[in-house]
């Protein structure tokens, strides 16, 4: 049996489903403003895992996943303590942008300071209410604005048990992914939490494919760390997560049009031509080669591009074996079935 657990004043029972408003500052307005947070605390012990969406403002796919998962019939008997905040820069979301009003962005921003800046006062908020006692967490991004992403998971692989947990989530590219300063990821990795960041799709947007993936991902690893019952109508993935050590960037060599020759998820040799970038006045075009062989994990969805920019993402892998499993996933999320199981 576990215990009561307390969040700022309030104490939740065993088996009991709360959401809890923790205040923030507020608008210039005086409008009062909250960070919602969802807590399902089982009746039986085991981990806490915190799920973030919306670190920016602008990357909502998260917060579908997050309203999917609180409704999965997956969560009735569940051992230990689900930590769901579904909108985490409620400033930014109001406003469909990446970043908090004054410019900053949250994910720089972490640790924080009940003292400092918004942004430094939203994170420690994060921090001290959802993050230190948490065993782990899952934080939901997605590309940015014109930029979209494969599902994937980035995390520090050769950390204790964190492959495992990240191949149970099911996607097709594990990306071995170094720390960035000032995130949530390593404000939480600083204070003894391990995160798994998941990537997928585009700002203001949503994505099926991603937002299934997502949910299905998360109940995997909700059922790797034995919060939740395994079900035997549940299929077995066809394929297997493959570990990238390295990715790296196409960038553009002109400004221009860009015409893709290749989509998001495809297989890609060593100066295999990505995309052509044409001039818009008739006077000639440059193609756009791959860098390395491996996966198309990102790309820029913007047509209109200037020299120098960033275009397609590619994780490195030395066989094309991972083009099947990146098929064999998408098959298995088509948006045409019927949203039920496998999901929950």
């Amino acid at each position: 049996m576990t215990t009561r657990l307390q969040i700022g004043d309030t104490l939740i029972r065993p088996g009991e489903r709360r959401r809890l408003d923790l205040p923030l500052p507020s608008l210039f307005t005086q409008n009062p403003v909250v960070l919602p947070l969802h807590v399902v605390h089982g009746r039986r012990a085991g981990p806490r895992l915190f799920v973030t969406a919306a670190v920016h403002g602008d990357e909502i796919n998260g917060i579908a996943i997050i309203r999917r998962l609180l409704a999965s019939s997956a969560l009735r008997n569940l051992r230990g303590t689900l930590l769901a905040v579904p909108v985490v820069n409620v400033y930014g979301f109001v406003r469909h942008s990446r970043y908090l009003p004054d410019r900053r962005d949250l994910n720089r921003s972490f640790p924080g300071s009940e003292g400092g800046s918004l942004a430094g006062r939203l994170a420690a908020t994060l921090m001290s209410e959802v993050v230190v006692d948490s065993d782990l967490g899952i934080d939901l991004h997605t590309g940015a604005a014109h930029r979209e992403n494969l599902p994937q998971i980035r995390a520090r692989v050769d950390e204790f048990g964190i492959a495992d947990l990240a191949r149970a989530f099911d996607t097709p590219v594990i990306l071995d992914a170094d720390l960035r300063d000032g995130s949530l990821r390593a404000a939480a990795t600083a204070a003894g939490v391990p995160v798994l960041l998941y990537e997928a799709g585009e700002a203001l947007r949503f994505d099926e494919l991603s937002i299934r993936a997502g949910v299905r991902g998360i109940l995997g690893v909700m059922r790797r760390l034995g919060m939740i019952r395994d079900s035997a109508r549940r299929p077995r993935s066809p394929h297997k997560p493959v570990i990238a050590r390295s990715s790296t960037w196409a960038r553009a060599h002109t400004s221009g049009m860009l015409r893709f020759a290749r989509p998001l998820g495809a297989w890609v040799e060593k100066g295999e031509r990505l995309a052509t970038i044409a001039d818009p006045f008739g006077n000639g075009e440059e193609p756009v080669t791959s860098p390395a062989a491996g996966i198309v994990i990102g790309r820029m969805n913007l047509p209109l591009i200037t020299e120098g920019e960033a275009l397609f993402h590619i994780a490195r892998f030395k066989t094309d074996a991972i083009a099947d499993a990146v098929e064999h996933f998408q098959n298995s999320l088509d948006p045409g079935d019927p949203l039920e199981e496998p999901i929950d």
